[in-house]
């Protein structure tokens, strides 16, 4: 026999129950049991791989350059001022290649921009290879910049567009790991080669770069092209089927597809295409190639457009501008000065640097849908100010010493791998995969890679000025500007940006509509998997 109470339903108490043993005791409801949360959607997961394998190319050439110039300098006979530019001037470099990825992924589409790129760091990797001289390398620089440029800015694009809500920041991330894996993978190929003649070993080292851009050009063909690209050209149809197969279920496909269509502009008379439906609507809006949008992201922007776009280049001009780039390809400088003296040891001891960096950044991936952004990205910079002080405290006491401190070198190098580790735990990645998604769909390609020009403008500057830098004002007085600049940064991040896990990335845009700081209580985000259901429940009540 069953009581109803309501909507509640209740097994009415058997005689001699536990539930009659006194009736101070109220009635237990049953628990109803949570359906399981869907798995990781394996074809999504595969996509992002594919995608985020572009941002091994900039890793690689940032880890290859730290031992490669050791032997460069050498075998060219060049100053440390030409060392500190061609080290640098690829971020440069890069800017061209993030300065014209926006327009192109919009008008060729994101998959094919990621081919485009894999063919001009190729050429550029094969001509650092066959390098004659200095001007000649320069050359080679120039062209493989110009693709680090469009990998970096098209990596996260595709990646945050391509997954579901519930493992974005995961799959987001993933072009931060690409580029940790390609520093180790450059470490490692500095270590493989520095026994051959000198000056054949750097010219293997750079040379072998051109290897991964050969098959990620043929992977990238096996991918599907970004849903949302393909809604704003108004093909429907193939960006359904793209949006079912990366979606962890069919309802959650439908309603991103409809909050894509919103945010495009396209009414929900477009709304019922069939699957065999492929024809191309008439109601795209004419921003669908770019057009415009350079006007609402400077010239007239909205309030929330206008904190979008400072958000987005405040967190790539403070990872940047920390110095993370003067640890990683100048940590064999920052060892040496620190008393180890042997090349072998040096090099060594950069691969340590480079596991460091990759193993956290590995942690970082698990806990961006979980922790959040913010818990991360505050923790992580925390962490960067706490081992950038420290690494100048070393610096400076080894630097006042005349005898090696062991001490104070164990601090040192301590402090350097807590520094990438910090690093790569929440700034790294953070600032991909933030600036990624907060862009509404309209300025999202020109959006990010105004942020990716800014981060290698950043980068070029901090690694091409690190070693006149330090003369000036010391190796430790570095450090400590370094470490300065962080604690700016994480008031920044602390004030202005808000919690972005569990959005929509068409619900994003919202949250920065009015500043984080006058919001008396920001609202919960609605777990995407739980969305569709809350919305059935609320039009069936």
């Amino acid at each position: 026999m069953v009581e109803m109470k309501g909507d509640q339903t209740r097994p009415t108490p058997l005689p001699g129950s536990a539930s009659n043993f006194g009736s101070t005791f109220p009635a237990m409801e049953i628990a109803t049991p949570e359906k399981p949360r869907p798995g990781r959607n394996k074809f999504a997961f595969a996509c992002a791989i594919l995608a985020s394998m572009t941002s091994t190319l900039l890793g690689y050439d940032i880890g290859v350059m730290s031992g490669a110039t050791i032997f460069i300098k050498d075998d060219l006979k060049i100053s440390d001022t030409q060392i500190e530019i061609v080290a640098g001037i690829i971020n440069l470099y890069s800017l061209i290649g993030a300065a014209l990825a926006g327009r192109t992924s919009d008008w060729i589409g994101r998959r094919y921009t990621i081919v485009v790129a894999a063919v001009i760091f190729f050429v550029g990797a094969i001509l650092m290879g066959f390098a004659t001289n200095y001007a000649f390398l320069m050359v080679g620089r120039f062209v493989a910049g110009i693709g680090v440029g469009y990998a970096m800015m098209i990596a996260p694009v595709y990646t945050t567009e391509v997954a579901p809500a519930s493992a974005r920041g995961f799959l987001s991330s993933f072009p931060e790991v690409f580029i940790n894996g390609g520093v180790l993978l450059g470490y490692v190929s500095n270590v493989a080669f520095s026994k051959l003649p000198e000056h054949l070993g750097w010219r293997m080292m750079l040379g072998v770069g051109a290897i991964p851009s050969v098959f990620l050009a043929v992977g990238v063909l096996a991918m599907p092209e970004s849903p949302r690209w393909l809604v704003m050209q108004g093909r429907l149809a193939e960006a359904k089927r793209v949006l079912i197969k990366t979606s962890d279920t069919k309802e959650e496909a439908e309603l991103r597809l409809a909050e894509i269509k919103a945010a495009a502009g396209i009414p929900e008379t477009a709304a019922n295409c069939t699957e065999d439906d492929n024809k191309v609507i008439d109601h795209v809006p004419k921003q669908s190639h770019g057009e415009g949008v350079w006007k609402e992201l400077l010239l007239r922007p909205s309030p929330a457009v206008r904190r979008i776009l400072l958000a987005a280049l405040g967190i790539h001009f403070f990872q940047q501008a920390s110095g993370i780039d003067s640890v990683v390809l100048y940590s064999p400088r920052i060892f040496e000065k620190a008393g180890i003296r042997n090349k072998t040891k040096l090099l060594g001891a950069t691969v340590a640097v480079g596991c460091s960096k990759t193993g956290f950044i590995l942690v970082a991936t698990f806990l961006l849908d979980r922790l959040g952004r913010r818990p991360l990205l505050l923790t992580s910079t925390g962490g960067m100010v706490v081992s950038l002080l420290g690494l100048a405290f070393g610096l400076t006491m080894v630097d006042h010493h005349e005898q090696s401190l062991m001490w104070a070198v164990v601090l040192c190098i301590a402090c350097t791998l807590s520094l990438v580790g910090f690093f790569s735990i929440g700034l790294g990645p953070i600032a991909w995969v933030y600036s990624s998604e907060i862009f509404p769909l309209r300025l999202r390609a020109q959006g990010v890679s105004m942020g990716v020009a800014l981060n290698r403008l950043m980068s070029g500057i901090i690694s091409m000025t690190f070693l006149s830098l330090y003369k000036a004002i010391t190796i430790s007085g570095s450090f400590f500007l370094y470490g300065g600049i962080a604690a700016v940064g994480w008031l920044f991040f602390y004030t202005f940006l808000p919690e972005t896990r569990g959005r929509t990335l068409e619900e994003i845009e919202g949250l920065f509509e009015v500043p984080r700081w006058k919001k008396s209580a920001p609202s919960s985000p609605v777990p995407s998997e739980n969305r569709s259901e809350k919305n059935h429940a609320e039009s069936g009540s």
